[in-house]
């Protein structure tokens, strides 16, 4: 009986091992940036507000155009992050307000995920002009070049 007792208690104890093993592995999710309200939205409509009623009704935006201000960006981006690994997203949408020459809305334009284009870096690198010293130039370069003031 102490031997039946004993492989239950082991297997509750590895099967409580497991459940707390494969909790962990779901990560954490976290949401940053504007969460957009549909009905607040939708009280905005082309021609209707200026940058000021816009501003009241969503608030200030998460960024805008860089080379004038007539697009503003209200930006929401949900990231999971499991253990140690850089973090993946796994939803986004973005709100683009673009407004006319007359600082009215003209258009309302919704990006997601999958309108994403993906930058890839070029690896070239710029040369720069000088001498590349070792270690030991660097350290023993400047002995006897620098003169007292009373000579």
């Amino acid at each position: 009986m102490s031997g039946l007792r004993f492989s239950l208690v082991l297997a509750a104890a590895a099967a409580a091992a497991a459940a707390a093993a494969l909790s962990a592995c779901e990560g954490r999710v976290a949401v940053h940036g504007f969460v957009p309200n549909p009905e607040l939205v939708a009280q905005i409509a082309p021609g209707a507000q200026d940058k000021l009623g816009v501003e009241a009704i969503l608030g200030t935006p998460s960024a805008v155009a860089g080379f004038d201000d007539a697009t503003w960006y209200y930006i929401t981006q949900k990231s999971r992050t499991f253990a140690f690994f850089k973090p993946e997203i796994v939803d986004q949408e973005i709100l683009a307000v673009r407004f006319d020459d007359a600082d009215r809305v003209a258009a309302l334009d919704r990006y997601t995920l999958d309108d994403r284009r993906v930058v890839e870096p070029v690896d070239r690198q710029t040369p720069t002009a000088g001498n590349e010293l070792t270690l030991l130039q660097q350290l023993f370069g400047n002995i006897g070049r620098f003169s007292t003031a009373s000579q």
